[in-house]
């Protein structure tokens, strides 16, 4: 598994860089700054020129290569809009940077911008780190006289002080869980198969000194949990229950719990999905991988807080012994479900979940599945929906998931649409049908999320894109990684 690129400040002089590419971030409008007029005169006033003759505009990835001057080899100028600088607008532009790097083959690469503060810098890592990611491991390198030098080093144009380091290896840890996420999300389905994930989590826990608990086929038995177990039954693979215990806080202080949604492969089931499209269905468990990514960034962090991760792994497969539309199943909250819909089955594993997880006392809960597709209806590929029980989480995970440019939308979970998923024969149904999917889905999870403050996340339409969106890849995003650690940094601070 290939992993993050090093990057390193190097100082506040332009003019000294000695990258092969040197990317210069600025904004639509702004003058040039007075930390560029060095790196001007060794280009000949090339930069001046651009800007006046608007050359140059500073659009929104705008990109304009010039010659080599100073040190560096080449030098690029990157438009980040007409914005102030926002750290939002930086890690995009060091995305771009990243993955014009590794298009040229040069190696390595610089990043500046006019002023630095610590949370550009920590969002400049954040970038070069999500334009650097590439997944190559079931990909043949083509031959050696046409291969590209791949990008194996970063450094950011940035004064060398206490402050700046302590941001710099901030944004590489939390680049770190997002590089793990998305790895696993790109994975084809026949390699991340819930025992992979369980792996990887065992792993990451033994690194950190986390208690590590899984359960298999049998163990979720012992827990009674028929609703899991429902989506389970279809597959010859052992499902996985996970559970990572970072104890970084007061012995007996309550944890946050981050939940997440495993399904390493959804066909629907019985109730079976399109074909055209069904490989993409290998996403299903970003949530799974959210969860793993922000353990790991959090493990890294180091942070001064209880936290909790846990994460239900399995497929949804058609087979005779697969659940049926008309069945009702039993959580292990006792609670009795008819199954209407095989394809809701992301619901069916986090109740299970939802309940495993009270024996954690938590302080809060939050759960992030690719859960409908009425999320993406609702609100496109641009924000992830935001349901909950408790105002002030729900407005925590608003707030983080803007801090981490991860933007979340608040939806309404009122009691009148908890009539949409009664149940004629059971004490609730799984899907409610088209209207407000997202939301009968949360209200669904509701039920079995009331003894602690909660919120759920879905993330069926920006965890993973199936396009290149320029500064990211085609592919999965890291969604919701950084809401969870924003989350989880906020709470410390408090």
């Amino acid at each position: 598994m290939l992993q993050p690129i090093p990057v390193t400040l190097t100082g506040g002089d332009t003019n000294a860089v000695r990258a092969p590419l040197l990317f210069v971030a600025l904004s639509s409008g702004a003058p040039l700054p007075s930390a560029l007029q060095a790196l001007d005169t060794a280009l000949n006033g090339a930069v001046t020129s651009a800007l006046e003759s608007r050359d140059f505009r500073g659009g929104k990835d705008e990109v304009l290569y010039l010659t080599g001057g100073g040190a560096a080899r080449r030098v690029a100028l990157i438009g980040t809009g007409a914005a102030p600088l926002t750290p939002v607008a930086v890690r995009r532009a060091a995305a771009i940077a990243a993955r014009n790097a590794i298009r040229l083959g040069t190696g390595a690469v610089a990043f500046a911008v006019s002023e630095w503060t610590d949370s550009l810098i920590e969002a400049a890592v954040l970038g070069i780190q999500l334009g650097a990611w590439q997944y190559l491991e079931t990909k043949t390198l083509p031959p050696e006289n046409e291969r590209r030098a791949p990008l194996t080093s970063a450094e950011l144009v940035a004064p060398q002080s206490e402050a700046n380091g302590k941001a710099l290896d901030t944004g590489l840890s939390i680049a770190a869980g997002q590089w793990l996420a998305r790895t696993l999300g790109m994975m084809p389905g026949n390699l991340c198969t819930p025992d992979f994930l369980a792996d990887t989590a065992r792993e990451l826990a033994t690194r950190h000194g986390m208690k590590f608990t899984s359960l298999d086929r049998a163990g979720l038995e012992r827990e009674s949990m028929g609703s899991f177990l429902s989506v389970a039954q279809g597959t010859p693979q052992e499902p996985r229950l996970v559970a990572m215990e970072y104890s970084g806080g007061k012995p007996g202080d309550a944890p946050v719990v981050f939940v997440g949604k495993g399904l390493c492969f959804d066909t629907g089931g019985i109730s079976i999905k399109p074909a055209q499209g069904m490989e993409w269905m290998k996403f299903d468990m970003c949530g799974a991988a959210g969860v793993i990514g922000a353990m790991e960034a959090i493990g890294r962090l180091k942070l001064s807080i209880n936290v909790v991760g846990v994460f239900g792994a399995t497929t949804n497969m058609p087979s005779g012994t697969a659940v049926k539309p008309g069945d009702v199943v039993r959580a292990s909250s006792g609670k009795f479900i008819e199954i209407i819909n095989t394809d809701a089955e992301g619901r069916l594993v986090l109740a299970d979940l939802l309940v495993y997880v009270r024996r954690f006392k938590p302080a809060a809960v939050l759960d992030a599945a690719t859960l409908t597709g009425a999320a993406v209806i609702a609100l496109g590929h641009t924000a992830t929906g935001v349901l909950g029980t408790d105002q002030n989480v729900v407005s925590a995970v608003l707030a983080a998931g803007e801090k981490a440019g991860e933007r979340c939308w608040q939806l309404p979970l009122w009691d009148d649409y908890k009539d949409l998923i009664k149940s004629d024969v059971a004490d609730i149904k799984n899907s409610g049908g088209r209207p407000a999917g997202t939301i009968t889905a949360a209200m669904f999870l509701k039920e079995f999320a009331d003894e602690y403050p909660w919120a759920h996340l879905d993330i069926a339409g920006t965890a993973y894109s199936e396009s290149d969106l320029g500064w990211l890849p085609k592919g999965p995003t890291g969604i919701p990684v950084g809401t969870f650690v924003e989350f989880a940094r906020a709470r410390v601070a408090q």
